[in-house]
């Protein structure tokens, strides 16, 4: 795994398919690159460069660069659609493991954005410190929240 946006682009192959039925698939990294972040000990590379997780991050060290759901949900669709010709009203969302994760819930917290949204092997528990994927990153992008 290479833990960015070419993991899929390098492995799907369905390039072909999208191109023959005209579709736009757009592959975001998950998490900014070339940022300073706090550093995890031990080193976890389920948090930080190779998982954003698709939340906007709260705590400090993480809270400037870590705003995934608002890349995904505002800033990434209006680049889309201001450089390439495609539909504004017809898009779907789709996502593996931690995408998928990312993909339910930023369809569930935005009804009607999406035409279909699609999760393969998603992470289910992302919300509890006692999962064993998503607790220390939840912990770290929200440790300053009192619920966290």
């Amino acid at each position: 795994m290479t833990c960015n946006w070419t993991n899929a682009v390098d492995k799907s192959g369905f390039g072909q398919a999208a191109s023959k039925h005209r579709l736009a698939i757009v592959f975001p990294d998950t998490s900014p690159r070339d940022v300073e972040i706090p550093k995890i000990e031990p080193e976890n590379w389920r948090v930080g460069f190779g998982a954003g997780h698709y939340c906007n991050a709260t705590s400090d060290g993480w809270k400037k660069n870590f705003n995934m759901y608002t890349y995904i949900t505002e800033e990434l669709p209006s680049i889309v659609e201001a450089f390439f010709h495609v539909s504004s009203t017809n898009k779907s969302i789709m996502g593996h493991s931690m995408g998928g994760n990312g993909a339910l819930n930023i369809a569930a917290r935005n009804p009607g954005m999406y035409k279909s949204v699609s999760a393969f092997a998603p992470i289910g528990n992302s919300s509890s410190e006692k999962s064993e994927f998503c607790g220390l990153a939840m912990k770290s992008y929200f440790a300053n929240d009192a619920e966290a």
